[in-house]
């Protein structure tokens, strides 16, 4: 073998044994989610790109309800998972002064969010997708022509005068102050108990496929707004035009020792968020909750198409 080749040959090794070893350097990062198709989906983007820079990674996809994959993050049995603004700065900042009308403004929602979690819980926000993905009521599109409902003005309306109203959601929806709570205090209007039908960890996929079969006599549905499924259940969303609930954008959330040793996190995940339009979150929902593709699936392949993954 001449010198030249053994040269080569010596080069190459040395880049591959310098490859492996800056592999084995990268660490171990457990990623959660909650239950819904959205934060499955982010979940698994988050995963998949992690791993394909050389993580090692605990997937505890999905994790829980807001409060128990909250819970996880804050005392360290996951170290990241897809948060949204709008659940953090009504539910996890109690006793902090929000200023006025800062939920409903999507820049200003994500700077105190940012601001108050790293300070108070040392939890990083990284960057968030331009949707707003907030609560909802969809309702049949035949009722909502019957009785004329295009607006939550028009559903309490209807509810006040004795109409048939009954709303299939999670327990989350229905406790929540920013979820069902928030409609009925802007819109003056109240549910009665049986009016309710409470599916425990519910997805928006059950609740709506629920109100478009009148399971249990259930009418209306929990949405959210970046779901893709409502118009193919012949379900129509009621407008909010009092601006009841805030803006929801998805964010990947990290504890802040996690991202202190791993910064390149930051740079791995914000370039994917950005890209995640109201639009792009529709399509990629629908071909979860319509044709029954596996969020990991559907992750890999949104991954790929964008050149994340090779």
């Amino acid at each position: 073998m001449n010198r030249k080749r053994m040269q080569s040959l010596g080069l190459i090794l040395a880049v591959t044994l310098t490859s492996l070893a800056l592999a084995q350097q990268k660490g171990t990062v457990a990623i959660g989610s909650k239950l819904d198709s959205e934060g499955q989906l982010l979940g698994q983007m988050m995963r998949l790109t992690l791993e394909h820079a050389g993580f090692t990674v605990k997937a505890q996809i999905p994790t829980g309800n807001t409060f128990v994959t909250r819970k996880a993050l804050i005392e360290g049995q996951i170290d990241i998972y897809p948060e949204y603004t709008g659940s953090a700065i009504n539910n996890f900042f109690k006793g902090q002064k929000i200023p006025d009308g800062a939920p409903s403004r999507a820049a200003q929602s994500f700077a105190i969010v940012k601001t108050l979690d790293l300070k108070l819980n040392n939890v990083a926000w990284l960057e968030r997708a331009p949707a707003n993905n907030t609560f909802a009521v969809a309702i049949p599109i035949t009722l909502a022509t019957r009785e004329g409902l295009k607006s939550l003005v028009n559903l309490a309306a209807y509810v006040n005068k004795g109409g048939v109203l009954k709303v299939v959601g999670s327990q989350e929806f229905f406790e929540r102050s920013d979820a069902f709570p928030s409609f009925e205090k802007a819109y003056g209007f109240k549910l009665k108990a049986d009016q309710k039908v409470v599916i425990a960890g519910a997805t928006t996929t059950q609740t709506e496929q629920a109100a478009a079969s009148n399971t249990d006599g259930a009418n209306a549905a929990m949405a959210y707004g970046t779901d893709g499924a409502i118009a193919a259940l012949g379900l129509v969303v009621m407008t909010d035009p009092k601006g009841a609930q805030p803006v929801y954008q998805p964010a990947p959330t990290v504890r802040g020792e996690v991202l202190k040793k791993y910064p390149e996190i930051a740079g791995l995940l914000n370039p994917i968020f950005k890209g995640l339009t109201l639009p792009v979150l529709q399509n990629l929902n629908r071909q979860i909750d319509l044709e029954g593709k596996a969020p990991l699936d559907v992750a890999r392949t949104y991954l790929a198409s964008k050149g994340f993954l090779k």
